[in-house]
């Protein structure tokens, strides 16, 4: 693999800026799930027992438990941390020196101590991806903060192949679980008829996708498969070329999703992961700039990674179509398929690849630390190689501890595999578990909503007569309402009423105290449902009654004549999915003290500190802004100054190179990276800082050099001289 100095600059700016959505999105959404009148207080989590403080971070490794030394209760603690966050974020996303491990490191602290709190919101998959992400960033991000220098480092290769191994896991997990369900909308190649309409909160293009015909569905479900099991064993290829191949077939099927689908900031996420199987050589090619590494191998040798390279895609190919036993009806003008093994055959191919592919990572990571290794073997300057030597073996270790670790969660896939791993991997697995460092991943497990889209409605009334819906910004409930567009924002209320209605109430504790809230009429949790609280049919008294209904959702269909119908949704009513309650009811009463969603103590008074007031401040500036345009708003204004601070330098290289192209000696630093730019200078610094025998020579070679500039110019003068001497004698 060639140098990854771009890919990982790129990485890590990447997930600074999904660091700042998944912060801004969380902060508004704060006062409505944890508040002291939201949801499910976060202040329930925390239990003070007097304890020292070290012993509550061993015991739930979170931040909020500063927060009554600042004077801050549970929830002005939370707006806090979302804050530093937000901006810690992006200032990293703005300025390149702070893309740095403590500042990653940070990143890392705070949002693990929302997670520790956050309960079933923020019990999600993506969560989980983003922590153990963002905790390899620490890793793979550079010390400027404490060197200095945001030079290359050997063991940077190193570090950053755990990013290109996460996204193996998350996405051959994911196609494997589709097959292990036994799902039969997966087997049965039909799952995205039934996908597009039944996912949590489809976009206006989902509506389109769903009217493909089923041979063009299915189609894609081969697809889906040939891209999450077979091309993610590309992704420790020693050709290029296949990794490459590799990465474009993800970005393709992320960008699909994205495009039919709001799933927040993870489909952002995996690209960046992405970015792992990419090099600083095809990267200058998007860039248009020349390669300055020229290709020494010979014709040979090339024809035959060709050749290698067309074996492994007409493999795959042949594969496809054996595995699925696709057929060209020339009359129909179709692609059939078909899925043509069976899960005893799946499984069996399972038992036979999980080991093997735990080998090849053990292989893959061997060569870039035995690589690494060298690298730092052959620097030149014994300090300078003592140094990088030290840090190699730091990282290294580290990385294979990483590697371990998550060997555990990634060998859930196949029983037998989990069961012959060595105990003390899963020892140490257990120890760090609380910290999300590793996780298992499967999305789309089993695909829902096969006899139609379930949908919770609720319904207010002040009089228990006439009743009024209450419809939620995102979610569908409207049936002439078009799809919302909101990645990267979660709204997190929205996703668990999906969750909700796939089951009873009793399986969703939340949803009482979501009934209780609203009756009593509390503001915070009805702006996660209308941001503009002028829209909430209830905004000047709070209902009466409240009671929920369960419906059956299907996209329309465009009509004969080829229009596109008024409604996007059709629906028919199912069942009652929670009974009429009002404030004092028996039934409310007592669901609330089963599932204790009463206060058993007052909260605490509010705090007027300085830091108090100021966090009270910041809310009162972005209430009733709509979580995804203030996102969006900070995301287009930082990439914008950045590429506006990019073309700047870009100029002034450009400048720079005119006014010294004219010079024999001049040399060009702008064509340079930053990264290449900084190695230079701190093997400059290290230089310097070498043996005195070197310092005495430099000094030597100095005297000598202005010696021979005085002589030179005393020849000179004695030539003028002579000149002159002459021109008087004639």
């Amino acid at each position: 693999m060639g140098e990854i100095v771009l890919p990982r600059r790129m990485f890590l700016w990447c997930m600074a800026v999904i660091y700042l959505a998944a912060f801004v999105s969380l902060y508004v959404q704060i006062p409505g799930l944890y508040g002291n009148e939201g949801l499910l207080p976060a202040r329930w989590q925390l239990r003070y027992s007097g304890k020292p403080l070290g012993e509550q971070l061993l015991t739930s490794p979170t931040l909020l438990w500063l927060g009554p030394y600042l004077g801050l209760d549970t929830h002005n603690a939370m707006e806090l941390l979302c804050l530093i966050g937000a901006a810690l974020s992006l200032a990293a996303t703005l300025v390149e020196a702070l893309r740095d491990s403590v500042v990653f490191f940070c990143l890392w602290a705070l949002y693990l101590s929302m997670y520790q709190v956050g309960q079933v919101f923020l019990y999600f998959q993506w969560d989980n991806l983003l922590l153990e992400t963002g905790f390899l960033c620490i890793l793979v991000a550079p010390l400027t903060l404490i060197r200095g220098s945001r030079g290359v480092r050997e063991h940077d290769r190193v570090t950053f192949w755990l990013i290109r191994w996460l996204l193996f896991r998350l996405m051959f997990a994911s196609g494997v679980v589709k097959l292990t369900s036994r799902c039969p909308t997966w087997w049965g190649l039909t799952a995205l008829t039934y996908h597009y309409e039944t996912q949590c909160i489809p976009t206006p293009l989902a509506w389109f996708a769903h009217q493909l015909p089923v041979w063009w569905q299915k189609l894609s479900v081969m697809g889906t498969f040939v891209i999450e099991i077979a091309v993610p064993l590309l992704f420790f290829s020693p050709l290029r070329r296949l990794r490459l191949g590799a990465f474009y077939m993800q970005v393709l099927l992320q960008v699909l999703i994205i495009l039919t689908g709001n799933y927040n900031f993870f489909n952002l996420l995996t690209l960046a992961l992405s970015l792992s199987l990419l090099d600083d050589q095809h990267v200058h090619f998007w860039l248009r700039k020349a390669d300055k590494i020229t290709n020494n191998d010979s014709k040979l040798w090339s024809w035959l990674c060709y050749l290698l390279e067309l074996a492994v895609w007409s493999l795959i190919i042949f594969g496809a179509v054996m595995c699925f036993d696709l057929q060209l009806d020339t009359t129909k003008k179709i692609v059939s398929s078909r899925i043509a093994f069976t899960y005893h055959h799946f499984n069996q191919f399972l038992k036979t690849v999980t080991i093997p592919c735990i080998w090849i990572g053990v292989l893959s990571l061997t060569w870039e630390m035995v690589t690494s290794m060298f690298r730092c073997a052959c620097v030149s300057g014994f300090l300078k190689r003592f140094c990088g030597t030290v840090q190699w073996t730091v990282f290294a270790a580290a990385t294979a501890a990483m590697f371990t670790i998550s060997l555990v969660p990634f060998s859930y896939i196949e029983f037998d595999s989990n069961a012959r791993l060595w105990p003390g991997v899963r020892r140490a697995y257990d120890l760090v578990d609380r910290y999300q460092l590793v996780n298992s991943y499967g999305l789309f497990r089993r695909m829902t909503g096969v006899s139609g889209r379930p949908e919770v409605v609720i319904e207010g009334s002040n009089d228990g007569v006439s009743w009024t819906e209450i419809e939620f910004m995102y979610k569908p409930g409207n049936l002439s309402a078009p799809p919302s567009v909101v990645t990267p924002h979660q709204p997190r209320l929205d996703w668990q009423m999906w969750f909700a209605a796939l089951g009873t109430h009793t399986q969703a504790p939340w949803f009482t105290s979501l009934m209780y809230k609203l009756l009593q009429g509390k503001r915070d949790v009805i702006e996660l449902i209308q941001t503009d609280v002028s829209q909430y049919p209830f905004h000047q008294q709070p209902p009466a009654y409240l009671r929920a209904h369960r419906y059956r959702y299907w996209f329309t269909e465009p009509k004969a004549d080829g229009t596109y119908p008024q409604r996007w949704w059709r629906r028919v009513y199912d069942e009652e999915f929670y009974p009429t309650v009002h404030l004092g009811n028996t039934f409310l009463e007592s669901m609330l003290n089963q599932y204790g969603l009463k206060d058993k103590a007052p909260p605490r008074r509010i705090s007027n500190t300085t830091v108090a007031q100021a966090v009270r401040w910041v809310r009162s500036q972005v209430r009733g802004v709509p979580a995804p345009i203030l996102i969006w708003t900070l995301i287009v204004c930082s990439t914008t100054l950045c590429l506006l601070l990019g073309l700047q330098n870009r100029s002034k290289c450009t400048t720079l190179s005119d006014h010294t192209e004219n010079l024999p000696d001049s040399s060009d630093h702008c064509g340079k990276s930053g990264e290449q730019q900084a190695v230079e200078e701190e093997e400059e610094a290290e230089d310097g800082e070498g043996s005195e025998d070197e310092v005495e020579e430099g000094e030597g070679e100095e005297k000598d050099t202005v010696g021979d500039e005085e002589e030179d110019e005393a020849q000179e003068k004695e030539e003028r001289g002579r000149g002159r001497r002459q021109e008087r004698k004639r």
